[in-house]
């Protein structure tokens, strides 16, 4: 019998220490996704500064692609420019929004696919966002974003 309480009162810990779920805001989910109408728009008018808006401006941000992790904004940037070092290079992107979810009051997990049209060739990939509130507004924080080959 105490076995069983104890396992019980363990199991209602747990099952409300970060297992549950906060439900995302109508606002919140406006504000999010407006971030990423900003990137799109950005990237689209081949403006990598005005892209990086949309990230945490410090050294702990994180960039995950297939070279491994960045860390940093000014090295993100950096990253980008090497890249994308142009228009054509950049060519058109669209995000699809697969899964969006909160983790707690601050910050939010997304889940994305994402195309680039472009004449040298098209990308298409998916990516994972973390997105916290900071100072008021919501900024990516953590960006891992992969490509199919």
């Amino acid at each position: 019998m105490r076995k069983t309480l104890v396992i019980s009162i363990i199991f209602l810990l747990f099952s409300n220490l970060g297992f549950t779920q906060e439900k995302i805001t109508e606002n919140e989910k406006e504000h999010i996704l407006l971030l990423l109408d900003k990137q799109t728009e950005a990237w689209n008018e081949g403006d990598l500064e005005k892209f990086m808006e949309t990230y945490w401006k410090s050294d702990k941000l994180v960039f995950m692609g297939s070279r491994g992790p960045t860390y940093g904004w000014q090295a993100t940037l950096d990253g980008y420019k090497k890249g994308y070092p142009g228009k054509t290079a950049m060519g058109h992107l669209e995000f699809k929004i697969l899964d969006l979810r909160k983790i707690d009051t601050k910050t939010v997990f997304l889940i994305g696919r994402y195309e680039l049209t472009r004449e040298i060739g098209d990308l298409i990939g998916h990516f994972t966002l973390i997105i916290q509130k900071i100072d008021g507004g919501w900024v990516i924080i953590s960006d891992h974003s992969s490509g199919v080959s």
